[in-house]
């Protein structure tokens, strides 16, 4: 640096910390901080050295404490989500098992494309007590230590050996996780005694530019070929991915849509990007999709695929829509090229935008815009029939879809004030097809990973994104028990949550699938698991969430549980109620094939035909 240049002497912990406080972005309201916080576990790695930094700056850069480093790394990629990319948090833990906590919550940022920034602890670069207390020594290279098992998990990895390192490394970090194409996990890994040691930090580092979110246009030369596709079609779809609500083009998609009659279907990132009674609204694609969304997917001729990454459940394993033509307009060029498509590289709202503008007075066929309006129509009707259900005559146990019913009408208008909150089991296909939404973001599924345990960790972020809105957790008992210590977390922070459990005994959805392809039920339901002479447990759900400090209750049918949740929303804390439900019982309607493999030799009969039908099914696949 130049010898003129001003500089501040500063740990490499304090540094760090003093330019993420420092970072800002535009919003309409004014210039506020990138980073909403820092979840932080303490422990031998980062107390000392980053732990002083962050309580130096806790006015500027707030530091929240958690119960589980997995699970405040999902609250964080949980804000990330809710904030629409736009704001995030960072995450430190120690060295050893806090690290390796963390690396779940990193493939879930990973397969998401969501941001957050991960800052373990790490050994010593000197190597002066090698081995210390956690280490994994790996005995062909001294420089690996468990922080290196993040590299296949992040969109950037650095090491921090220096000081003035973090003057390179940081920028790059923020470019990473505020790019539209490259947005994901970034891990800085930071070796305990790198981060005490002291540099002359230029003074202008410290004032970093207000952070810009580009907008990509599409090139002219793809944009031609997109729009010679299109006028060509009479029956095209629009499938709306997570990238149409992160690129905020949920009203360019609405004026698309209706400018060309072309109807939406959503996959799980993407549901709430139309308002649920739109007319063209055909509901959830795929294997958890609506029968309307799959009828038309089925006889499209064109599709057009919007910021989705084209994952199994939304082509039914590629099997869904294997006789139309694919036109991707994403921006990761990954994403793109799938299916060998017509890719349209480009943001979201200004590719649906340019396509708008370059298709004129075109529209789908008249035929096709009535069979849409009348199937979205005609699903709209099914799903009031089914969430209206309140009575289930005894001994039945109501199922999923009568209880997210009853969850909504709970509310004087859920479509618009609540965010529901999920993430695995049973639940995300029912949510997919029944949960009606008019807000974007008011449906907060994480499927990409399909994480058990993300669903309460996970509403905590969402709640410190959107405290204004009710956060309904629903999870299944199953997800419960894996994870639920931020129930605590909320409970002292302040951030009320709605927590629904729906207890089935067992992992009902995953018992199901294994029916499903021949298999026998064993090792899901409690009562098909090995047990001692005790047997399985009987969980008192509510009992274990108020001594977590929360409210709760347990209930009996749906009248009960209605009669519960305006208890709960009229609470001053995290409030849970749990209801008992039927493991078998599900929506019939609507779903598509998704390829399980079934064995290919086995004794039981029910696999032999289990394989059959797999085997006929996969000539339906598009390679």
């Amino acid at each position: 640096m130049s010898a003129h240049q001003k500089t501040i002497r500063l740990t490499m912990a304090q540094a760090l910390v003093r330019y993420l406080a420092a970072l800002r972005i535009d919003t309409p309201d004014g210039e506020v901080a990138l980073f909403g916080g820092v979840f932080s576990i303490f422990g031998h790695g980062n107390v000392a050295g980053l732990g002083e930094a962050l309580y130096q700056y806790r006015e500027q850069l707030p530091t929240y404490r958690a119960h589980n480093e997995q699970a405040m790394a999902h609250a964080a990629i949980a804000f990330a989500k809710a904030n629409m990319r736009r704001r995030m948090m960072a995450v430190t833990s120690s060295i050893g098992p806090g690290a390796t906590n963390l690396l779940t919550a990193a493939a879930l940022a990973h397969v998401n494309r969501l941001p957050v920034l991960l800052l373990p602890g790490d050994i010593f670069v000197s190597r002066r007590p090698d081995p210390v207390l956690q280490q994994v020594e790996n005995f062909q290279d001294g420089g690996i230590s468990a922080n290196d098992a993040f590299k296949p998990l992040s969109r950037y990895f650095d090491r921090i050996y220096y000081p003035e390192q973090l003057l390179t490394a940081l920028p790059r970090a923020i470019q990473v996780l505020t790019d539209a194409a490259q947005c994901g996990p970034v891990t800085l890994a930071l070796p305990q005694d790198v981060q005490a040691m002291a540099y002359d930090y230029p003074v202008e580092f410290f004032s970093p530019p207000v952070v810009k979110f580009r907008a990509q246009p599409p090139a002219a030369d793809e944009l031609h070929a997109a729009l010679e596709l299109l006028k060509n079609a009479q029956q095209p779809l629009i499938i709306a991915g997570g990238g149409v609500l992160y690129g905020e083009a949920t009203e360019a998609l609405r004026s698309f849509a209706e400018k060309h009659g072309v109807p939406v279907a959503e996959t799980q990132a993407g549901k709430s990007s139309l308002a649920w009674r739109h007319p063209l609204q055909l509901g959830a694609l795929g294997v958890t999709g609506s029968p309307a969304a799959n009828a038309l997917a089925a006889k499209a001729d064109v599709v057009i695929a919007v910021g989705t990454r084209l994952q199994d459940f939304t082509t039914g394993s590629h099997s869904l829509f294997g006789q139309a033509k694919l036109l991707s307009i994403n921006v990761n060029p990954v994403d793109a090229i799938k299916w060998q498509g017509t890719p349209l590289l480009a943001d979201a709202r200004l590719g649906l935008a340019a396509l708008s503008q370059g298709l004129g007075d075109w529209r789908s066929s008249a035929g096709w815009h009535a069979l849409a309006l009348e199937q979205a129509n005609a699903w709209r009707a099914t799903v009031d029939t089914i969430t209206s259900q309140r009575e289930v005559a005894a001994p039945a146990l109501p199922y999923d879809g009568e209880v997210i019913g009853a969850v909504q009408r709970s509310s004087i208008d859920s479509t618009v004030h609540d965010i529901v909150v999920c993430a695995a089991g049973t639940l995300p296909a029912e949510l997919h097809k029944l949960w009606r939404t008019s807000t974007p973001g008011g449906y907060h599924v994480e499927y990409g990973y399909s994480c058990m345990g993300y669903e309460i960790a996970g509403g905590l972020g969402v709640k410190m994104a959107q405290p204004d809105r009710d956060v309904i957790v629903m999870v299944g008992d199953g997800s419960y028990l894996m994870m639920n210590s931020e129930i605590a977390t909320s409970v002292m922070l302040g951030r009320k949550l709605i927590i629904v459990v729906l207890d089935n005994r067992g992992y009902g959805c995953i018992n199901r699938l294994q029916q499903a392809c021949g298999g026998a039920p064993f090792n899901n339901m409690l009562e098909d698991c090995l047990q001692g002479p005790l047997g399985a447990p009987a969980i008192d759900f509510a009992a274990h969430a108020k001594s977590l400090g929360a409210l709760a209750e347990n209930v009996k049918g749906i009248a009960e549980l209605e009669a519960a949740l305006q208890r709960a929303r009229a609470a001053d804390r995290t409030y849970l109620v749990c209801i008992d439900t039927d493991p078998k019982r599900t929506t019939e309607d609507g779903g598509c094939w998704w390829e399980v493999a079934v064995p290919e030799v086995s004794q039981r009969p029910q696999v032999q035909a289990a394989r059959a039908d797999y085997e006929q099914a996969r000539g339906n696949q598009k390679v």
